[in-house]
């Protein structure tokens, strides 16, 4: 008809995405001013699942300590947003840490490659943890860390005297932070260093996540 027109079409995409949250209790720690790393977390998974929702991505869900508590797999649908709030919302932070063996279940458990977003304080034995993260690469997945951190669990200015107790196992220990903080601060670096290097060197997109900055 030699006349301009515009074709209208929705698009539709084939991300297939994953979304795991440590749940163990390590993740309900948070210091004065701050909310629980576990909290920070919900709200964290709950917008990136509602943005893929939106966007008519397949999202799923997946809650773990040492062993994966909830399972949602991947779907599209408009009605999907509404299960995963329901099951962050009535998930609680317990149990020991077990991210190694938690993610390397998940990455035999999930089929189809896509991307997979791990919430967590990879409070663990780093090489471990390291190698559950590669064993998703392994499987083709695209994978994106959120390393997240109480500012206390980075910079330990807790004061003068303090009371430390295990909130896995209920050990306590007295001691005076102020003694140990450069100390402490500088194993703490290497620690989040050794895995920013290690997500790098496998190709993983990495960010860590102070808890007293907006998600």
């Amino acid at each position: 008809t030699d006349k301009y027109y515009v074709k209208q079409f929705e698009e539709e995409t084939n991300l297939r995405s994953m979304i795991a949250v440590d749940s163990s209790a390590s993740m309900k720690f948070a210091s004065d001013g701050n909310i629980p790393k576990f909290e920070y977390a919900s709200y964290l998974a709950a917008a990136l699942a509602y943005l893929l929702i939106k966007q008519r991505d397949a999202v799923g869900l997946s809650l773990y300590d040492t062993e994966i508590k909830t399972y949602i797999p991947a779907s599209s649908r408009q009605s999907q947003i509404h299960n995963i709030l329901r099951a962050i919302d009535t998930a609680t932070a317990a149990n020991q840490t077990g991210t190694s063996q938690a993610l390397d279940l998940l990455a035999e458990r999930i089929r189809r490659r896509g991307l997979v977003v791990i919430i967590s304080d990879f409070f663990d034995d780093p090489k471990s943890v390291i190698s559950a993260l590669q064993h998703f690469r392994h499987k083709k997945h695209e994978v994106l860390v959120f390393q997240l951190l109480d500012p206390r669990e980075i910079d330990f200015k807790f004061g003068r005297n303090a009371v430390f107790k295990d909130m896995e196992m209920g050990d306590e220990m007295t001691t005076q932070p102020y003694q140990i903080q450069k100390v402490y601060a500088e194993t703490m670096q290497e620690f989040i260093l050794s895995i920013k290097k290690a997500c790098r060197n496998a190709d993983i997109d990495y960010n860590l996540i102070n808890t007293s900055e907006p998600f």
